[in-house]
């Protein structure tokens, strides 16, 4: 850890990437023979594979060569076996453009689903419910998550889509996160699958506390550069005010740790995030809004029963 904890943050914030394709998962709920048992563990044995992959491509890549020659080094297990065993690197490159291509298209899964739900409720026009005759699979959706995916891949920089899609994803997981806290509790009897409840009330604080002593040198460089306007230490002072709040909020509703702990990393990891592509998230969040103001506020079928409930009460 030649960065210290901070780097290794900032490390994972730009590969966050890497793991959006749990979510898309949780996408083809309709798709499962048996979602209430099928997604939860698929997720799950997922996450735990591919994390212990992770660990140790990493533990053996650093182990073949020293950290430093990976700078600004994008094939980094091509790279290791280039000068060792050329033949093998050529194996790695074609393989790596293959998983490459397949992981896209898994991340291209859950879009078009996502639409169609949203267009089930209303919030988009009925065309994006459309489903294929013969594949089964929201078409008209499909379609279009492919036409935007491409022109974006033709024109943006690498750099800028994968942060795009980390932020997106750390703002989603963010939110869903703090959506758990407000569900209310299952019946003990019910077979659904529940979160391990864990009381955060001392654990949250705690950690608090050892974030803030291990980031103190961090947190009196943010105040003390504050006014020189720089967007990197405005947030962390943000995300600071916004982990005390929330510890304060859990000490005293006692709310569950895991997912408090969802909230508060997904959080910091945004705040490393390069301030151009925040910018571009507020464009595509605006984008979002205006379509839901000038069409899903109007034709939500939510919108429609709590007008036909008062209506009716009159």
């Amino acid at each position: 850890m030649p960065n210290g904890f901070e780097g290794v943050l900032k490390g994972v914030s730009s590969v966050f990437f890497a793991y959006i394709g749990f979510d898309a998962i949780s996408t083809t709920a309709e798709e499962c023979k048996n979602p209430q048992r099928d997604l939860p563990r698929g997720m799950v044995y997922s996450l735990i594979i591919c994390t212990v992959l992770y660990i140790l491509i990493a533990l053996i890549l650093t182990g073949i060569e020293n950290y430093s020659a990976f700078k600004d080094v994008y094939d980094p297990l091509a790279f290791v076996f280039e000068k060792r065993a050329p033949w093998i690197e050529k194996i790695i490159s074609i393989s790596a453009v293959v998983a490459t291509t397949s992981v896209l298209l898994v991340f291209q899964i859950g879009q078009p689903r996502i639409w169609m739900s949203m267009s089930r409720d209303g919030l988009l026009p009925k065309v994006f419910q459309k489903i294929h005759p013969k594949y089964k699979t929201p078409s008209f959706s499909t379609i279009v998550t492919g036409i935007i995916v491409g022109i974006g891949a033709l024109w943006l920089e690498a750099d800028i889509v994968t942060d795009l899609t980390s932020i997106g994803t750390l703002f989603a997981f963010a939110l869903v996160s703090g959506g758990v806290l407000m569900l209310p509790p299952l019946p003990k009897e019910s077979t659904k699958f529940k979160i391990p409840y864990i009381n955060g009330r001392y654990i949250v604080p705690i950690l608090l506390a050892v974030f803030i002593y291990a980031f103190r040198q961090r947190l009196s460089d943010s105040i003390t550069n504050i006014t020189h306007e720089s967007y990197q230490e405005i947030l962390f002072l943000l995300f600071i005010l916004v982990a005390i709040i929330i510890t304060v909020k859990t000490i005293q509703k006692q709310y569950s740790l895991i997912p408090i702990m969802g909230v508060l990393s997904c959080l910091y990891l945004l705040i490393e995030i390069p301030a151009i592509s925040w910018l571009w998230f507020f464009v595509w969040m605006a984008a979002g809004l205006l379509i839901y103001f000038l069409y899903g506020y109007r034709n939500s079928h939510l919108a429609k029963e709590k007008v036909a409930e008062k209506n009716f009460g009159k």
